[in-house]
């Protein structure tokens, strides 16, 4: 069994809130009162442990980095971590929020022992950014409650270490866990010498199930199953030929059938392919591949089929069947999460629903990228970065998938920014009134412009991983202050002064942008 440790973060969580070497923590809300749920091994440490409200905790330790809980992120991650496992074991379960059950039964010898597979497991999620807490035990409950509540040495046997564990381990209720702690039963082997019936007249019969299944005593009743993920079928559709095949036509037809195939069993899963590979195996056993990809997901046989077509046409070898292929094989490569849509309802007064606009467009994308290549065809999303030139990224237009959301003005308020940018931005000649004032007249391509309004500035500093020291580099490190210029004749510019007087003793000025 392996438990991811409830007090490690994921390395990307940390990298994003922490500074340096302060400690971490994660925050929820109990009560309407905001708790730790998680710390690190610098929180640790320093005496900061999970249910602590926040504010004890900053008052012991004032640099604590806290950040909100994403609780649905962690049931992904959880998943994701326990599909991971699945390469060790078929039988993987879940034990929430933070706990992983892997059953090894008949697997062990694969990794030459039990701790050598456990330790495999450890660095494939050291390799995610996780350490976590094991235990290797004859049950799950008991596997689990070692790994999370186990203080006892490794060279002691299971039954001592499971006998000594707290009561909290049997996972009762919180007035049945005090209630055991009242009555003077401490840890489990305190209850466990305790008549059952006893225990279940005054605690229920939980507490006597929970026994039973840590010390793995069934107490004469069927031992609880282990509820485990269902492994994922690839999808993965084949077809062989009672004689090999060499026309074309036979050869689109059956792949017609395959994708229908492939969008019934996606449609099962609600799912939808974006990406698709072909297999064809020749009788002389030459084999030819075929791979697509689509910019959303599709369950629409005649659209990839389109693609294929597309990819067929522009290969520099074309498909030789030779004596004939014996069989193919369509995989669905990429499948991602694809609900109903509703189709547009503009009938353009015809009486006919009109085509998706969404639609129209990820097939022009995909058909263009498949003939063209994926990186010939690029668009343009948004990033997270106040510097104008690297507000945006250009990426293949194929891995689009959901639409962007770019930032929008207030309504009502004019853009702040200029859609149309200069790369790289324009040298300006500029009169100022004062040093660090701004533009009264400024030159451009050889024309004079007099300022007639003006409005800012806008200064937009440095990265700070790039400023540092108070070093500047002439380029990247320097401040800018930018404004949004009307010249007398209604023409409208966006400048900017690139570095402060005290960063720079003459720094320049640029045209950066021009508003429509």
């Amino acid at each position: 069994m392996q438990e991811p440790d409830r007090c490690a973060a994921p390395a990307e969580a940390a990298g994003d809130g922490a500074a340096g070497d302060a400690p971490l923590a994660f925050v929820t809300k109990v009560r309407n009162a905001p708790r730790l749920a998680a710390v690190d091994a610098r929180a640790l440490a320093l005496g900061i442990v999970p249910g602590l409200t926040l504010a004890d905790a900053r008052a012991r330790q004032p640099d604590l980095v806290a950040v909100g809980m994403d609780e649905s992120a962690d049931r992904h991650w959880l998943d994701d971590l326990a599909r991971q496992c699945m390469d060790f074991s078929p039988l993987v379960s879940l034990a929430r929020p933070d706990g992983i059950t892997i059953d090894i039964t008949g697997v062990a010898h694969l990794f030459g022992s039990a701790e050598r597979l456990a330790e495999a497991v450890e660095d494939r999620l050291a390799q995610a950014g996780m350490t976590l807490r094991r235990a290797i035990a004859a049950t799950a409950d008991a596997a689990q409650a070692l790994a999370r509540h186990a203080c006892a040495s490794d060279d002691a046997d299971e039954r001592t270490a499971i006998r000594a564990l707290p009561v909290e381990a049997l996972g009762l209720d919180p007035l049945a866990t005090v209630g055991l702690q009242r009555a003077g039963l401490k840890t489990v082997g305190d209850v466990a010498v305790r008549p059952a019936a006893s225990i279940a007249a005054r605690f229920g019969a939980g507490a006597v199930a929970a026994l039973h299944g840590l010390t793995g005593d069934a107490g004469g009743s069927a031992p609880r199953p282990l509820v485990t993920l269902a492994p994922r079928v690839p999808l993965r559709f084949e077809r062989r030929f009672a004689e090999p095949v060499t026309h074309q036509d036979t050869i689109a037809r059956t792949l017609l059938d395959l994708l229908h195939e492939a969008a019934a069993a996606l449609a099962g899963r609600a799912l939808g392919g974006r990406g698709f590979r072909l297999m064809l195996f020749r009788s002389d056993g030459a084999k030819r591949r075929l791979d697509i990809a689509t910019s959303a997901p599709t369950r629409d046989p005649a659209l990839v089929l389109r693609l294929f077509d597309e990819r067929i046409a522009t290969l520099a070898d074309p498909l030789d069947p030779g004596f004939g292929y014996d069989s193919m094989t369509l995989t669905v490569r990429v499948a991602e999460p694809l609900e109903a849509l509703q189709p547009a309802l503009d009938c353009g007064g015809s009486g006919e629903a009109g085509p998706d606009a969404d639609a129209v467009l990820a097939e022009l994308i995909d058909r263009l990228s498949t003939r063209l290549g994926p990186d010939c065809l690029r668009r343009l999303a948004p990033r997270a970065s106040h510097i104008p030139e690297q507000g945006q990224l250009a990426l293949p237009a194929i891995h689009g998938g959901a639409p962007l959301r770019w930032p929008a003005p207030p309504p009502g308020e004019p853009p702040m920014r200029p859609l149309f940018l200069f790369d790289p931005p324009q040298p300006v000649e500029v009169i100022a009134a004062v040093p660090d004032g701004p533009p009264h007249r400024f030159r451009w391509r050889r024309k004079s412009h007099e300022v007639r309004l003006y409005e800012g500035p806008e200064r937009i500093a440095a990265e700070w991983w790039k400023h540092r020291g108070g070093e500047h580099d002439g380029k990247g490190s320097l401040t800018r202050d930018y404004y949004r210029i009307e010249d007398v004749r209604g023409r409208r510019y966006w400048l900017f002064r690139h570095g402060l007087y005290d960063e720079k003793p003459d720094p320049r000025w640029y045209l950066h942008g021009l508003f429509a």
